[in-house]
Parts: C-alpha cells; sequence; structure tokens
C-alpha cells in the first residue's frame, strides 16, 4: 500500500489485529469465544465492516452496497461455519467449507471487490476478507493443524530454508528457459530490503500460506491424503496466478507458481506450521524482486 493517510493508517491498524490476536492467541481466543451465545459469535465479525467505513468516508466513496457487503460477509461465514461445526464434527471438510474458500479465492483474485476502495488501498480489502476468514476457521470452526503462529521457532527457518535451497535451481532453470525471468541488478540499501522482506512475509506470504496450506491442503489432507492433498492444493496455487503480471493467462507464471507451491506445502506440512512455508514463500518473493 503507497500513500497511507492517516485514515488508512487507523484502518490497517484495526485490520490487523484480529491477524495479531489469532496468531498469538487463537486457542484462547477461541475458548473464550465459545462461551458467548451463537447469536453473538456470529454477529461480532459484522464489525470488519468499520475499516471500510473510515476509508471510504474519508475519500467521499462510501456506497452502502459495500457496506451491506463488509457486514453481512463475515457474518454469514462465521454462520456457515458455526453450522459446519455441527454437521463435520470430525473436521473432514464440508461443502461449507468448500463454499466459503471458494468464495474468498475468487473474490481476490477476480478482485471483485477492489473497485470498493481506493486504487492505492485495496490491499486493505484483502486483509478484511484474512480477518473474516480467520474468525470464522479459528474462532468458530476451531479448525485443527493450521499452524497460524506468529510464535516463530527455529524449525520454520529450518524448514522453509531446506525448501528454498531445494526449489531455487529447479526454478533458475526452468525460469531462464522458458523466458520467465530476467536477471537484473535492482540492489536498495540494507534497510530497505530488510523492511521488504518483512512486508512480503506479513502482507503477502502469511495470508496467501494460511489459504491454500492451513485451510485448503490442511482440509484436503482429510479427503484424500497428504500427497493429493499437496498436489490439488499446489495446483489450485498456481492457477490462482493466472491473471498476475499480465491480461491474458499467464501460463508460465501458472506452471512456475505450482511448483513453488509443491516445496512450499512441504515445507507446512512437515510441522503443520505456516510459518515455515511463509519462510519460503518470502525468500522466493524478495529474491525474485532484487534479482529478476
Amino acid at each position: 500500500m503507497q500513500n497511507l493517510t492517516p485514515v488508512a493508517i487507523v484502518a490497517l491498524g484495526i485490520e490487523l489485529l484480529p491477524a495479531v490476536g489469532f496468531g498469538f492467541a487463537a486457542q484462547r481466543i477461541g475458548r473464550a469465544l465459545q462461551r458467548w451465545p451463537f447469536v453473538l459469535r456470529v454477529a461480532v465479525p459484522a464489525a470488519l465492516v468499520l475499516p471500510y467505513v473510515l476509508v471510504s468516508f474519508s475519500q467521499h466513496m462510501f456506497q452502502w452496497k459495500w457496506f451491506g457487503l463488509y457486514a453481512a460477509l463475515p457474518a454469514a461465514i462465521a454462520w456457515l461455519l458455526g453450522q459446519a461445526v455441527t454437521a463435520d464434527g470430525e473436521q473432514r471438510g464440508n461443502w461449507r467449507d468448500a463454499i466459503i474458500l471458494l468464495g474468498l479465492g475468487l473474490a481476490v483474485d477476480l478482485r471483485w471487490f477492489d473497485s470498493a476502495w481506493p486504487v492505492r488501498l485495496r490491499a486493505l480489502n484483502e486483509l478484511l476478507l484474512v480477518d473474516a476468514g480467520l474468525y470464522g476457521f479459528l474462532a468458530v470452526r476451531q479448525l485443527s493443524g493450521t499452524g497460524f503462529d506468529f510464535h516463530l521457532q527455529w524449525s520454520d527457518w529450518k524448514t522453509g530454508l531446506r525448501e528454498l535451497v531445494f526449489f531455487t535451481p529447479l526454478v533458475l532453470v526452468l525460469g531462464l528457459a522458458l523466458g520467465f525471468i530476467h536477471p537484473h541488478s535492482n540492489l536498495p540499501g540494507l534497510g530497505s530490503a530488510a523492511l521488504r522482506w518483512v512486508a512480503i512475509f506479513f502482507f503477502t506470504a502469511v495470508p496467501e500460506e494460511l489459504f491454500f496450506r492451513a485451510w485448503v491442503q490442511n482440509l484436503l489432507e482429510r479427503r484424500v491424503g497428504r500427497w493429493a492433498a499437496l498436489v490439488i492444493a499446489s495446483v489450485v496455487f498456481g492457477v490462482s496466478h493466472f491473471n498476475k503480471r499480465s491480461t491474458h493467462f499467464n501460463w508460465r507464471y501458472v506452471l512456475l507458481a505450482t511448483i513453488a507451491g509443491i516445496f512450499y506445502g512441504r515445507a507446512w506440512r512437515e510441522r503443520g506450521r505456516v510459518p515455515a512455508s511463509a519462510i519460503t514463500h518470502t525468500w522466493v518473493d524478495w529474491m525474485w524482486g532484487l534479482w529478476f
């Protein structure tokens, strides 16, 4: 996000609170919320509309249809996942899970809601949807095995960097052969480079790994097994990049992202931890931005 206004910074802070809370205390939050009446648990996430209200009013682009969407969608997700708890107590995956994941994925990839936000602040939309998913899957559904945890461990770094070492030679050879990557020098200062790494980790890698590994791959494993889930989740991850850096179907990007997804998925499933796969993901994106 560029040119953050004071109002946008406040909205960003509001949107970061749920992610930080679940990242450090998901189980405690989930247990606390389970003591609330179901109606209240469903109604609470409607408050996620607040960042939209703040930004849209400050930019003179408030519309009631978007207000209704951002108030109703998180509540609808919570309601559906509350139903899934009863219908699928063993957490093997339910059609409600699939509908929510499909809807969230398409909303981001096809930019369904982007027009609700100023052009330079559209990342706030994606973070808002992440918050809605976090609340639904972790607080209401209490999905096990996600590994969404900001208490980084040495094993996260070891696993993440190991998969990076395995993936890098493959992507270099294939990327150069396909003409997808083009070596260049774009070296910022040390502080800027470090800040870019942190930004990629929190605003790109963690949300994508949460979605594709902690939710999609995690639920698929319960239905089709570890290897099939790894392949399917990686293909879905690859296809989600079909319109990145291109106005047409970017098959090279899809192929390389699918292969990357295999290594990200391997990192996640070793200990079932989002930080591990997010570390691999971050280094790949960071190095690509600097040298390719």
